[in-house]
């Protein structure tokens, strides 16, 4: 069975990248009818922020991505969280002393930073020399001590990956990188390894950062006498052709965009295009179909960069075919936030404004209208495209008000332009800036009234008359 994995650390908040990671091994799996695992690697103990672990798990969850096995709902593998692994780590990396493949390092702070100073690239394998007793010696005097990986001196080490091919890399290139820390953790070149094998992974969906140092793990699993994974190596999302998107730069997080108004499948839908062709021109998919047509040879080997223009287009058209009372529910929180108690028809508003927001965050702006008449501008009754000016408000406001009473006020307004000898877009201009204040608003009079009710249109227009009067 097919069985991938997304192993992120819990740091505060889920990259667009890392969140593509996820995606990419999820849709894999269940192509293949396979198992998606959640595996948290909290090695690195200085890094973890409180809290992260449900962050990333209510990330998956509004992302669609229902993991198999992993904390909280568990499985047969665990635990998924590596610090509760600590035990397993270390047994192993004892078996690799014993067979050669790794040994015990005393060596200081002082002393590495001194070989570095002296113009070394990687460590000299000092304590790979030490003889058993005098580690034992050392080690019951109590004296600090990592346990490195004895990488070959000499040779190279060539493994496939799906996406780059056949990948060579020289082992005079790689350091004895550290497997077993200071304090009893392990580090991630090494609980990756023992993990992905004790939990059955198949296939190894990662970032193109780790091409180079997979020989590395590939000489652990050799040692340890396991078959290697399949290597599925991503190449990054990029802000721009020189810099990755970055969360210094600004926005880079699921959450980010969440609570700029994108909605979690439209950010799934748009992520799954940078760095995979789905061989067709659809780029609007459901979760089904990006699983139906998910391949690996769909993915590219150039990186992509991340477009948000792009991803509010896309983010647009899940908008409008939302049903009325979904985008209203969704809209609500915004209305809350940018124009509470307002008295207007907020279901209402929401029908004005579904097909003219691409994200909801853009409700913030297209409801700044509904504010404008509380510091009424009459220079906006100068319209040079409709060459309407004030003193031609201050001729139609009497027929206004009359025609807000009236039965069917587009009918009325029509008719007053056709006795007044104007354009209908000239008074439907003035009528409408009467109104609302606002020179731009998700709809013409008609809609206005509705939106704020009889009562509230004619009490507005009457403020208008005597504003007009004063002048």
């Amino acid at each position: 069975m097919v069985r991938t994995r997304f192993a992120p650390s819990p740091t505060g908040y889920l990259h667009i990248g890392g969140l593509r990671t996820a995606l990419y091994a999820y849709l894999f799996a269940k192509k293949h009818g396979g198992k998606f695992i959640l595996r948290i690697e909290d090695t690195d103990q200085t890094r973890e922020v409180a809290g992260a672990v449900d962050v990333i798990i209510t990330a998956l969850e509004k992302a669609g991505m229902h993991y198999d096995e992993g904390p909280i709902v568990g499985g047969d593998y665990g635990p998924y969280i590596q610090s509760e692994r600590k035990q397993i780590y270390l047994e192993y990396a004892k078996k690799l002393i014993d067979s050669g493949d790794a040994y015990y390092c005393f060596c200081t702070k002082e002393r590495l930073a001194e070989l570095h100073e002296h113009g070394a690239t990687k460590y000299d394998k000092h304590c790979l020399k030490l003889s058993k007793s005098e580690i034992e010696e050392r080690i019951a005097r109590g004296e600090p001590y990592v346990i490195r990986q004895n990488i070959p001196e000499s040779g190279t080490s060539t493994y496939h990956d799906e996406v780059f091919g056949d990948v060579t890399v020289d082992f005079k290139d790689l350091e004895d990188n550290i497997l077993i820390k200071s304090d009893g953790m392990p580090t991630y070149n090494f609980a990756n390894v023992i993990d992905d094998h004790l939990m059955g992974i198949t296939h190894c969906i990662r970032g193109v950062e780790y091409l180079m140092s997979t020989p590395k793990y590939n000489l652990l699993y050799d040692a340890l006498g396991w078959a290697r994974p399949v290597y599925i190596h991503l190449q990054p999302i990029m802000r721009d052709s020189q810099h990755k998107l970055s969360k210094r730069d600004g926005d880079a997080g699921f959450e980010d965009f969440l609570n700029k108004g994108f909605l979690p499948h439209a950010i799934v839908n748009y992520i799954a295009l940078l760095g995979w062709n789905p061989k067709d021109n659809n780029e609007k998919m459901s979760m089904d179909e990006l699983i139906e047509k998910f391949s690996i040879e769909g993915l590219q080997k150039s990186s992509s960069i991340f477009d948000e223009t792009k991803m509010r287009w896309l983010n647009s058209l899940y908008i409008k075919e939302m049903s009325a009372k979904d985008f209203h529910a969704a809209a609500m929180p915004y209305y809350q936030k940018y124009c509470p108690d307002k008295g207007v028809d907020y279901e209402y508003l929401s029908e004005l404004l579904q097909t003219r927001v691409e994200t909801l965050s853009d409700i913030k702006e297209r409801a700044a209208f509904i504010d404008a008449f509380d510091n009424f501008d009459t220079e906006l009754f100068i319209n040079k495209k409709w060459k309407t000016d004030v003193a031609m408000a201050k001729d139609l406001i009497d027929d206004c008000l009359a025609c807000t009473n009236a039965p069917e006020l587009n009918v009325a307004l029509e008719s007053l332009a056709e006795r007044k000898g104007l354009k209908k877009g000239q008074v439907l201009w003035i009528y409408r800036i009467a109104l609302t204040g606002a020179a731009a608003t998700p709809g013409g009079g008609e809609e206005m009234v509705k939106l704020f009710g009889k009562t509230e249109a004619l009490r507005r227009l009457e403020k208008v008359k005597n504003i007009l009067a004063t002048l």
